[in-house]
């Protein structure tokens, strides 16, 4: 079953979407959580941190597994997404080292570098909660539109339009990496929840594939209809912008 929560703004969506894993993460303190890079996710990771600090939630037994990493970038690289999560949330809070997953961007054999994931990944059994963002051209993860869906961890080449997208994070566009090892669609299905955030007009046609009814792997993102229980969080500028509108809660606080 898909829902979409509606909040008034971003900060709201943020807050509120921290709260719902602090709740969590106290009913069952190894909670094993997915995790997402960007700007969308942001907000969340800073409402976490505020949580953390005002002790309502404890990282000690917490569990993470990012959903991708761009290929030939260490993770001493500023543009890392390994970098992104300890600067805005591994660094901040107390979850233990080895507690963190994360697809490796540098390796010499990719078919073991994705083997070495999925093997992580399977040995958890499921990933509890599910964080996504959106791509505009409708990908998770960086599963990219494609004429089939690949299930487990792979090597993807990234579509122009998501180096397009990705380019304001670097100095010049043809510093952003051209592939990126990404967590499968089979992987993210298996989550027993999935929370899928978005505050930008721009992804309201890729949201709107989430409820078309259509599984089209050339809208990665449409596969998220098939799962039993997926919260997509958007603000109120995306909401008025989606053609299809299923049942809505109004989120105004």
């Amino acid at each position: 079953m898909i829902e979409l929560v509606v909040y008034d703004d971003y900060q709201t969506l943020s807050r509120q979407t921290a709260k719902y894993i602090a709740e969590l993460v106290r009913k069952k303190p190894n909670t094993v959580l997915g995790l997402a890079t960007g700007s969308t996710p942001l907000g969340l990771y800073q409402e976490l941190v505020h949580l953390y600090n005002e002790k309502e939630i404890d990282f000690k037994d917490v569990l993470t597994f990012n959903l991708d990493e761009y290929v030939g970038l260490p993770k001493e690289h500023p543009q890392s997404y390994y970098y992104f999560m300890n600067q805005h949330l591994f660094s901040k809070v107390n979850i233990a080292k080895n507690n963190i997953h994360f697809p490796r961007g540098i390796f010499t054999d990719p078919k073991e570098a994705c083997r070495e994931y999925e093997k992580q990944l399977t040995e958890v059994d499921h990933i509890d909660l599910q964080i996504l963002g959106i791509g505009s051209n409708g990908h998770i993860g960086f599963n990219e539109p494609a004429k089939r869906m690949t299930l487990d961890t792979h090597i993807t080449d990234l579509a122009p339009r998501t180096i397009q997208d990705n380019a304001r994070f670097f100095n010049d566009s043809n510093e952003v990496p051209r592939q990126a090892i990404t967590m499968g669609i089979g992987s993210i299905m298996r989550a027993k929840t999935i929370l899928l955030m978005a505050h930008k007009e721009s992804k309201a046609e890729a949201i709107d594939a989430i409820f078309s009814g259509v599984v089209d792997p050339n809208l990665p993102a449409s596969i998220l209809q098939l799962h039993s229980n997926v919260l997509v969080l958007v603000n109120k500028e995306v909401a008025n912008r989606l053609h299809y509108r299923p049942p809505t809660i109004m989120v105004n606080q």
